[in-house]
Order: C-alpha cells, then sequence, then structure tokens
C-alpha cells in the first residue's frame, strides 16, 4: 500500500513547490539554464522515488527500496517547506510558523539524504544485507558525520533560504555561537566521519563484486558501472574546468552528474528485479574505448591549438589565434580517429577482457589455416581444438556429414 503511494506524493510535493516558488519568484527572474539544471534534477529525484515505489511493491522486504523512495521523496518535501518561506518572506517580509517550521527542516536535511544515498545504499545493495557485520562501523561512522552536520544546521543560529532572494529567519532553537556552523572545528570533524562512510560505502561494493558470482555479479556490474560513470565523469570534468578555468567543462560535469543520478535508479531496478540482465561487458568496454578516445582527441585538439598559435606568434608577433590552428587540428582528429581507436579497442581488450580477446584470435587464426587445410583429419582436430579453447565446453562432439560414406561421428 506505501509503494503506491509514493509517487503521488512526490509529485504533490514538486507541484506545490513550483507553485511557490514562482508565487513568490516570477519566472522571468530566473534564466533558461536555471529553469534546465531544476527540471534535470528533479527528473533525477523523480526516478529515485519512482524506482524506489516499484521495488517496494515488488520487493517489500529489500531495504534498497525504502532506501531509494526516502532518498526520492526528501528533496521534494523538505524543498516545499522552504519554498513556502521563500513565498512568505517575499509577500509578508516576516515568517509565521510554518514558515519557521520549512525553513527549518530544509536547513539540515541534505546531508541525511546523502547519507542514505551514499552509505546505506552502496553497502546494502543489491540483497537489502550488509557483506558482514565488519562494514556496519563504517555505516555507523558515516551515519554520525551526516546527523552531526544535521545537527548543527538545525541548531543554527540564523535558518538561510535562498530559492529565488535570499533571507535569514531568526532560528527559536538555534545556539547564538552557531551563526556559522560551516567554520566550526566540529564540523570538519563531523565531515571528515561522513567521507569515512562514504569511502565504507564504496569499498563494500568493490568487495561484494569481487566475492560476487552469476547473477549477483551481473547485479554488481551494473550498478558499480554507473556509479563510477557518475562520479568519475562528473569528478573529473569539474576538477579539470576548475583547473584549467574551461567554464564549458563545468556544464559537463553538471550533465555527468545529473545523467548518472538518473541512470543509478535504472540500474537499481534492472539489478534488483534480475529483468533483463543485458550484457553489461559490452557497455563498460564501449564507454573506455570511446571515452578515453574522446580525451585523447580532445586533448590532440587542444594541444595542436596551442602549438599552432605559439607557432603562429613566434614567427608573426601577433597575437590572434589564426582558423589555420583549427583547421589543421580538426584534420588531425579525422585522420587520428580510426587508427586511434583501433588501437585503444585493442588496448583495452587485451587488458580488461583478455578471454574473450584471446578467443577471438583464436578464431581469427583458425579461419586463416582453415583456407590452407586439406587434410580433413588434422582439420577435425583443429576444429575440437579451437572449440575447446574459445568455449571450455566439459564435452566436446563433431559430427560430419558425407554423402559417400554416411554420418560419422567423433567425441573428445
Amino acid at each position: 500500500m506505501v509503494g503506491w503511494l509514493i509517487v503521488p506524493l512526490y509529485v504533490v510535493s514538486d507541484l506545490a513547490f513550483y507553485l511557490l516558488m514562482y508565487s513568490a519568484v516570477p519566472w522571468s527572474e530566473s534564466s533558461l539554464l536555471e529553469h534546465v539544471e531544476g527540471l534535470m534534477l528533479d527528473l533525477g529525484f523523480a526516478s529515485f522515488a519512482l524506482v524506489g515505489a516499484l521495488l517496494i511493491i515488488r520487493r517489500p522486504a529489500n531495504a534498497v527500496g525504502w532506501i531509494m523512495a526516502s532518498t526520492g521523496l526528501m528533496v521534494p518535501v523538505f524543498n516545499v517547506g522552504s519554498a513556502y518561506a521563500t513565498y512568505v518572506m517575499a509577500i509578508r517580509g516576516r515568517p509565521n510558523t510554518l514558515a519557521v517550521f520549512g525553513a527549518w527542516a530544509g536547513n539540515w536535511y541534505w546531508f541525511v539524504m546523502l547519507s542514505l544515498a551514499l552509505i546505506d545504499l552502496p553497502m546494502l545493495f543489491p540483497d537489502g544485507r550488509l557483506i558482514s557485520r565488519r562494514w556496519l562501523p563504517f555505516a555507523v561512522i558515516g551515519g554520525i558525520g551526516a546527523l552531526g552536520v544535521a545537527l548543527l544546521g538545525a541548531l543554527a543560529d540564523k535558518l538561510v533560504v535562498s530559492y529565488g532572494p535570499s533571507f535569514k529567519i531568526d532560528n527559536p532553537v538555534g545556539i547564538e555561537s552557531l551563526a556559522s556552523p560551516g567554520n566550526l572545528p566540529v564540523f570538519v570533524v563531523f565531515e571528515v566521519l561522513f567521507a569515512v562512510g562514504v569511502g565504507g560505502g564504496a569499498a563494500s561494493v568493490i568487495v561484494r563484486l569481487r566475492r560476487s558470482r552469476g547473477v549477483e555479479r551481473r547485479q554488481l556490474e551494473w550498478f558499480a558501472y554507473v556509479t563510477a560513470l557518475f562520479f568519475g565523469g562528473a569528478m573529473l570534468t569539474g576538477v579539470v574546468s576548475d583547473v584549467s578555468g574551461v567554464e564549458w567543462l563545468g556544464s559537463i560535469s553538471f550533465v555527468l552528474s545529473v545523467v548518472g543520478l538518473e541512470c543509478l535508479p535504472i540500474a537499481v531496478a534492472i539489478a534488483v528485479l534480475k529483468y533483463r540482465l543485458y550484457d553489461i561487458d559490452i557497455i563498460i568496454n564501449r564507454t573506455l574505448v570511446y571515452g578515453s578516445l574522446t580525451l585523447m582527441l580532445l586533448l590532440v585538439y587542444s594541444g595542436g591549438i596551442t602549438t599552432t598559435q605559439a607557432l603562429f606568434r613566434m614567427l608573426t608577433g601577433q597575437q590572434q589565434q589564426p582558423q589555420l590552428a583549427v583547421v589543421v587540428s580538426t584534420l588531425a582528429i579525422a585522420a587520428l580517429f580510426n587508427p586511434l581507436r583501433r588501437r585503444i579497442q585493442s588496448f583495452i581488450d587485451r587488458r580488461f577482457f583478455r578471454s574473450k580477446y584471446d578467443a577471438r584470435k583464436t578464431l581469427e587464426a583458425f579461419s586463416a589455416r582453415l583456407r590452407e587445410e586439406t587434410d580433413l583429419e588434422a582439420l577435425d582436430a583443429e576444429l575440437v581444438s579451437v572449440v575447446r579453447e574459445t568455449m571450455r565446453p566439459e564435452h566436446v562432439s563433431l559430427w560430419l556429414l558425407s554423402s559417400a560414406s554416411g554420418n560419422g561421428a567423433r567425441e573428445e
């Protein structure tokens, strides 16, 4: 029964949030980019709520569904309180009791939600149980860190409401010395404890993946793949953007974060429900190949432009970048695309997919010998050897059909 109420509750909360926000802050005062970013985040958390509801209905005993639903619902439900506080402050200029409560709740829930998503979900995925009791301290330590930060936010002297215009509301349960909780040493301690819990969650996924076999391994591969894409891609592009100062990389980092946020619930649903477990190895292989290829081509492109521009400046003394630099770099990328892709594909296959790589090489070698081999007995032995080496069956039977002598069989 509870599972059927999650999605309607999310929709009602989300609609109430937007209604209150755009009543307090006109649509025209926000840029189109802000609207798009808000919609993408909304879809991400909606997917958490939807998948959580589905898992609760289908697998009510599995804690993963409850964690997903709680993570997805906390954002719109708590944001409604913050939006109401913004509405009241923008319209009346002073808060009422409900606005104070909404601002207070919105001031501390974020780390609790992160604890569910980044600590509890990885540790309990996919069966809703820890690997062993030895991992319980990581969950407890991370939970203490998240609750500590949330407690500091709940006891802050001022409640900050920053949807649209920024307002500060007096906290009736606040402590005067907690005007800026983020500057306190204890805040850093709680953040470190939270980071330990997140690290424990990531380590538990790796350990469970190494120990798993069969269907469980496929489940964990989906989860680990999307998580690595989420954190690795977003963090890498974010760091490169901060270091290089290239603003559009920051936008790519945000897009990757939102894509990971939306794909993670989908991966969880596929894994937990065990429905059409597609060959994740193919997706991982293509991601590694084309991700590496894109990165290397970007380096070639930027390096070519930088080198050409430097040579142009040295020879002519002009500062303006010539169009020749862009043309040369583009032609270099076009020429390098296929050769570089083949080399990267070969390296990835040898390094990470060795068994399939060896099987393919064996079949290619057999195809080459097949065109030259004329001895039927030698060909039979060669075929049985290839099948045994590539497919590794427990038993091999070779049947030969001859119009002259009838059927024949050879077993190995």
